[in-house]
């Protein structure tokens, strides 16, 4: 008894100056913040696919799992962080939005079976019995060493609301015509249901993202007209405009005993694994091809091994041929497998030699998308469309996600979560 009450003494002392906390150096993103950290998934507890959202007051679960290849001693901590709509940290206090303790220890760790390279797999789930929230809205995951002030990782996920909105969407050929062929358009109207709206042009907020990217998510929309109780997002000045892109490549290195899909070659060389993709070609004009794809994400696997951590990490060459110079910017191989960032590794450099562009970096075994993105100098905007064209026929994922200040609250709830994709 005495140990439960200095535990919850201590704990509600680390809520009530939670927010003097968040001065440390991590952001509201998705990073990684340790060089050793690895094949970050967050993703709900039935599938390894989806949007990373847990229904307030269920029990749907989200699993965090990340490797390290470098210590194989940590001793990592994590705690939950309320955003609000637009991923600014909210003003509340942990303890108005966490039930619970307000940080945990990771105590669910593996070492690798049977692979070159050693790493040691953390995974746990949320909500749990020691943390629950009691709010809707974004939310950021923060793992940690010993303290705030070292931080391992960051994840964005969301928390609805238990009898959500209804939205009712479509997705189509741009209205502009100079984009009717290269661009998609995401309408949408949200029915509130049994939430009071007052004031919506200040209090009611959507975010459109396309695939698994947050970098280029359409954010703080506000309603455009109104009409039956029936809040309307269709807009003519393409606000909710994006690019369609192409079909995402794919390459399979779930075994090291033959090749994959689109692998040429599997080699153990020097000590380690070596995949080699199938070259690809730029494609900015081509036509629109079909294909079967995972919109960017990845799986994890040993297609040989059906141990637990015996997935391997592959040192996988890519190769791109190009008519097109890249002499005012970069190209990148980009994705879940780069954790939808720039990665400084997966940086195509010219072989004169053999004049095509290659990178080569560490991934683990599995099923992979991606697609080449180009960064001009200067910028940091990535275009997707650069290297792989751009066409309204791709099979995008878009994900509406609706926000709602309710009068007399200082968050922002998540009112409704919506997927589709083009018709």
């Amino acid at each position: 008894m005495k140990r439960f009450l200095l535990l919850s003494v201590f704990s509600l002392f680390l809520q009530v100056s939670a927010n003097a906390q968040w001065n440390t150096d991590f952001y509201a993103d998705n990073r990684v913040y340790q060089s050793g950290i690895h094949s970050v998934d967050l993703h709900p507890s039935d599938t390894r696919l989806g949007e990373p959202v847990a229904v307030l007051g269920e029990y749907n679960q989200l699993v965090l799992e990340f490797d390290d290849v470098e210590t194989d001693d940590h001793y990592l901590k994590y705690t939950f962080i309320h955003c609000t709509h637009d991923w600014q940290i909210s003003d509340m206090n942990q303890m108005e939005y966490i039930s619970g303790f307000n940080e945990d220890m990771i105590e669910q760790y593996d070492y690798s079976f049977n692979t070159i390279v050693h790493y040691t797999h953390y995974q746990f789930s949320f909500p749990n019995e020691n943390m629950t929230f009691t709010k809707s809205g974004n939310y950021i995951l923060l793992v940690y060493d010993d303290t705030p002030d070292h931080p391992v990782l960051t994840r964005r996920f969301m928390v609805l609301e238990n009898s959500p909105a209804k939205v009712n969407a479509v997705v189509h050929y741009a209205t502009d015509v100079n984009q009717r062929f290269t661009h998609q358009e995401v309408d949408f109207e949200v029915l509130p249901a049994s939430f009071a709206v007052r004031n919506p042009a200040m209090t009611l907020h959507a975010t459109i993202k396309q695939n698994g990217r947050w970098d280029n998510a359409k954010y703080g929309l506000t309603y455009h007209s109104f009409s039956n109780n029936t809040f309307s997002f269709d807009y003519d000045d393409g606000r909710n405009v994006f690019p369609g892109g192409a079909e995402f490549r794919t390459f399979d290195i779930s075994t090291l005993r033959s090749n994959g899909d689109r692998i040429v070659s599997i080699d153990f060389e020097h000590r380690r694994n070596q995949a080699y993709v199938l070259m690809d070609e730029a494609r900015p004009y081509s036509a629109y091809e079909t294909r079967s794809t995972m919109n960017g994400e990845c799986i994890y696997y040993n297609r040989d091994l059906p141990n637990p951590y015996s997935e391997d990490y592959v040192n996988t060459y890519f190769t791109l041929k190009s008519q097109y110079p890249f002499t005012d910017g970069d190209v990148y191989v980009f994705g879940e497998l780069t954790d939808w960032r720039i990665m400084e590794d997966a940086k195509l450099h010219y072989v004169r030699e053999q004049n095509y562009w290659e990178a080569s970096f560490y991934i683990k075994q599995g099923r992979y998308n991606y697609q080449y993105v180009y960064v001009p100098h200067g910028s940091k905007e990535i275009d997707a469309t650069y290297v792989e064209g751009s066409h309204y026929e791709t099979q995008n994922q878009y994900t509406i996600l609706v926000y709602f200040r309710e009068e007399g609250t200082s968050y922002d709830k998540l009112i409704a979560v919506e997927h589709c994709s083009v018709q």
